[in-house]
């Protein structure tokens, strides 16, 4: 058997802040996706109509 060398392993404090980067990227994401639709629903409505409601 071959002895293996695990250089690829990340630490314990590596993996918590790779995990906390991925926690903020989804939290931009979420905000900029759902935020634009809330704004959109608390909006008045434009004076022609909305052709969508």
């Amino acid at each position: 058997m071959k002895k293996e060398n695990h250089t690829d392993k990340i630490t314990r404090k590596e993996a918590i802040q790779k995990m906390g980067k991925y926690a903020a990227m989804t939290a931009v994401g979420t905000f900029v996706i759902l935020n634009p639709l809330k704004a959109q629903t608390s909006s008045p409505p434009s004076p022609g109509g909305d052709p969508f409601s």
